[in-house]
């Protein structure tokens, strides 16, 4: 299934790009980030911004690869809102009530965001700086709501260092605030 995953995605994202890279870059990272996790958690990484970013709908990913990984990509696409701001408010508000199997597109959050905060170190151009600027801006709520104690730790901790060097500590909690 993950080949089956990486193929509906390449050919759903087609000529999209991550910067100046084809986008199965950054899919590639995300799935590699979540390789120690299992498989199935690469089949979300390959399809977690298919619904978002593609004219493929929630229902044809659940009827190709099954309600759980379905599910999971319904986690993981931005609520709407007219801006950035409004549509991560509302899927970090989402994010934080999400327990049991669910946490698993909290893994895969995590690794994407991993991957894109360490895209941002590698490019190291105006707009990746200023891409970095807004995911440390926004750090202390996304880790409010994704973190989970025991979920992919060095995950966090790299987060944490990466982070923190954007110019200020970020103000991470412990453990995620009550839902």
């Amino acid at each position: 299934m993950l080949e089956e995953a990486r193929a509906f995605a390449l050919a759903a994202h087609g000529d999209q790009r991550y910067g100046s890279r084809p986008y199965v870059v950054h899919l590639d990272a995300v799935a590699e980030l979540l390789a120690p996790y299992g498989n199935e958690a690469q089949v979300i990484a390959y399809l977690h911004d298919v619904v978002e970013d593609t004219a493929v709908t929630e229902g044809e990913v659940r009827a190709r690869f099954g309600a759980p990984i379905a599910d999971c990509v319904a986690l993981l696409t931005d609520a709407p809102g007219a801006t950035r701001a409004e549509r991560k408010a509302a899927t970090y508000s989402r994010l934080a009530r999400v327990n049991g199997e669910g946490e698993l597109a909290l893994l895969v959050k995590v690794a994407d965001r991993l991957a894109n905060v360490r895209a941002c170190q590698r490019d190291d151009g105006q707009h990746a700086r200023r891409l970095r600027e807004v995911y440390r801006d926004e750090y202390p709520a996304f880790r409010q709501a994704a973190y989970r104690p025991g979920l992919c730790e060095p995950f966090w901790a790299e987060l944490d260092r990466l982070l923190a060097g954007a110019g200020s500590t970020p103000d991470a909690p412990a453990s995620r605030a009550p839902a």
